[in-house]
């Protein structure tokens, strides 16, 4: 059974993983040309006290969504946005489950509240001074997709698309397998005339595997399918939605 297609107009992309630290250099990377790695994210949105305490997921996510709204040549306090990450920050949460097992007087304020699920969505409003919603959804990409684009069909303009997240620690790989770190995002807006342009429909099925290569074992390395079918120029990715979901997604030029 197929559901109605959504579609929407891209209007910018950011993406940073340490092999391919932005949309510039993946695109290079898929070419064979050679690209300088990096250690950490950035993001010149936050001052530089603020970025020695973030934790990287917060830092690659915004990173992204920073490149997102430039590439886009939007202002980002004036977007609604969506943050999906399918794990948040584990290594912050095995460090609060081992302080509460050992110590739990020693629980830390700050880290406490890096790991919240919605902690890159509040550093993100608060760096940019966003006032718009902000949406923060435990998943894979393709949840977060079909949000930012049922926000558009309820009527937003355009919507902050960021899909990211991180390594799993110790322990909790046993239960929660992921690595590296990536961070993914796109500007979404109603369809425009010209630019390029992606049309959703969610189908039975299952999704092929994950792309090999820069982001292999993160847990949102799925979504590298859609990004490389943009570097691409246009062509159709699949991203897994669930037990016999996929979401296909077909690019092109509106």
């Amino acid at each position: 059974m197929t559901a109605p297609a959504l579609a929407a107009s891209i209007e910018g992309v950011g993406l940073w993983t340490p092999h391919a630290p932005s949309w510039e250099a993946y695109r290079a990377l898929l070419e064979g040309r050679p690209v300088d790695a990096a250690s950490r994210p950035a993001p010149a949105l936050l001052p530089a006290n603020e970025r020695r305490r973030a934790p990287d997921t917060v830092l690659v996510a915004l990173e992204a969504a920073q490149a997102a709204c430039a590439d886009a040549g939007r202002d980002p306090s004036t977007l609604p946005s969506v943050f999906v990450s399918t794990y948040g920050d584990l290594a912050i949460t095995e460090n609060l489950c081992q302080t509460l097992a050992t110590a739990p007087l020693d629980l830390s304020p700050t880290r406490f509240h890096n790991s919240v699920h919605n902690a890159a969505a509040g550093y993100w409003t608060i760096g940019t001074g966003a006032m718009a919603p902000a949406t923060a959804i435990s998943a894979g990409f393709a949840m977060g997709l079909l949000e930012a684009m049922a926000q558009l069909a309820c009527g937003a303009g355009a919507v902050l698309l960021v899909g990211y997240d991180g390594s799993a620690p110790g322990l909790l790989r046993q239960v929660a397998p992921t690595e590296g770190l990536l961070g993914g995002a796109l500007v979404l807006a109603t369809p425009m005339p010209g630019r390029p342009r992606m049309s959703l429909s969610l189908v039975d099925g299952d999704a092929p595997p994950a792309p090999h290569g820069v982001a292999a074992g993160n847990a949102m390395a799925p979504m590298l399918a859609l990004f490389e079918a943009l570097a691409r120029g246009g062509g159709v990715a699949q991203l897994p939605a669930g037990p016999g979901q996929v979401l296909r997604v077909e690019l092109g030029r509106g």
